[in-house]
């Protein structure tokens, strides 16, 4: 029997806030859940006396009393989030209110199949558990983000174009053999929107994360929730033409924008214009260490060089264009960019901000913000995080998104 199975509708709706908010006040659940604060006092005393919440500290005061901090009972245990790229990982250890204890990244070839990465991922998760003095029964959800569309009711991948060896994978059962906790799977992007989505305490109600990296990916949150479509494909943007006579993509297809402007187009770019003696200072860089990254390129523009420069405006450029078709459909307030290729400078977010405000319509980009994300490179394991504690008290009884 879970601790919060039999909760009532008011143990529940202020679990749901607290969680939601990182920590309230009780005037602050009572606002956000419109309960008197009679029934807000009565229903805090009875989770306080289950430990579902605890009192976490005296907020500054307005002018009264200093109200107590309220959030999710860290007794309760801990979440394990695994965020999975193309050519990293990351794994962390956070407390039910998503404070990350332990966490650790490195590169990871996502190409090379689930058993040996997701045997890593394992080691990884039983480390930092040690690491933090806890052990697997107190996990008590765990959350996946993989780089790829996903099937959410299943947790399996469907058709994956950057790791076919995955597809119909079951990650569940694979992390069965360690934890008895629930899994959650979703696609890596739209986990960064639920990061953001805690992060905003659900404050925006529709807006857009854009992941930038060996390929990209779009999460949505329309109306406060992460639309995932029909059977979890919403948002695979990466796929978009941007150019019917471009390159060859992994899908298939030609012309895509991820397989124009995505952090290997960018290298493929750069290493052309270092063999056409088009920029000499890649060409140092390519015959010193055999390749060039998008990083690479990023300092070379920053130093001056011209062909980096064209480079990385024309990676903006089209990733704008597909955007502009996306704000224009979506109307989104905000558009936050992630993902490895943000590191790549500001002139590739001038470039994409000008390319969507010069392709959308007047009214749908009046209160457009373009920004990086600020939850930067822990947005993943945050939303990985989100995921495993909001499905997990969802399937318990709480709130349903």
């Amino acid at each position: 029997m879970s601790p919060w199975a039999d909760l009532s509708r008011s143990e529940l709706t202020v679990l749901d806030s607290v969680f939601w908010c990182g920590g309230l006040s009780r005037d602050a659940v009572a606002q956000r859940a419109a309960f008197s604060k009679t029934r807000v006092n009565a229903t805090v005393a009875g989770l306080l006396a289950q430990g579902l919440l605890e009192e976490a500290g005296l907020q500054v005061s307005s002018g009264g009393r200093r109200p107590e901090t309220l959030r999710l009972n860290h007794g309760l245990g801990v979440l394990l989030a695994a965020d999975l790229g193309a050519t990293g990982l990351e794994v962390a250890v956070l407390t039910p209110d998503l404070r990350v204890l332990a966490s650790h990244g490195e590169a990871a070839d996502v190409r090379r199949g689930p058993g040996l990465l997701l045997s890593r991922v394992r080691a990884l998760m039983a480390e930092l558990l040690a690491q933090c003095g806890r052990k697997p029964r107190d996990v008590i959800a765990i959350g996946i983000g993989v780089p790829g569309p996903v099937d959410f009711e299943t947790g399996q991948l469907v058709n994956p174009p950057l790791m076919p060896e995955w597809d119909s994978f079951s990650i569940r059962d694979d992390l069965r053999a360690d934890y008895s906790a629930p899994v959650f799977v979703d696609n890596d992007v739209n986990l960064m929107a639920m990061g953001e989505l805690w992060r905003l305490q659900r404050s925006l109600q529709n807006f857009l994360v854009i992941k930038i990296g060996t390929g990209i990916g779009c999460g949505i949150v329309c109306h406060g929730e992460v639309y995932r479509g029909a059977n979890g494909s919403a948002g695979d943007v990466g796929h978009i033409c941007v150019d019917p006579h471009g390159p060859r993509c992994t899908c298939g297809n030609l012309g895509c924008v991820e397989a124009m402007a995505a952090g290997p187009a960018i290298a493929q770019q750069a290493t052309d214009a270092a063999l056409n003696g088009e920029s000499p200072m890649l060409a140092a860089v390519l015959g010193e260490r055999g390749v060039i990254t998008p990083q690479d390129v990023a300092q070379a523009s920053r130093a001056g060089d011209a062909a980096s420069n064209a480079i990385i405006q024309r990676a903006g450029t089209l990733i704008g264009q597909m955007l502009a078709s996306i704000v224009n459909f979506f109307n989104p307030s905000h558009v936050f960019i992630g993902g490895g290729v943000t590191r790549i400078g500001p002139l590739f977010l001038a470039s994409l901000r000008q390319s969507i405000y010069h392709r959308s319509l007047a009214l749908s980009t009046r209160h457009l913000d373009i920004q990086y994300t600020p939850l930067g490179e822990q947005g993943g394991v945050i939303g990985a995080g989100v995921l495993a504690m909001h499905e997990t008290i969802k399937a318990r009884g709480v709130i349903a998104s």
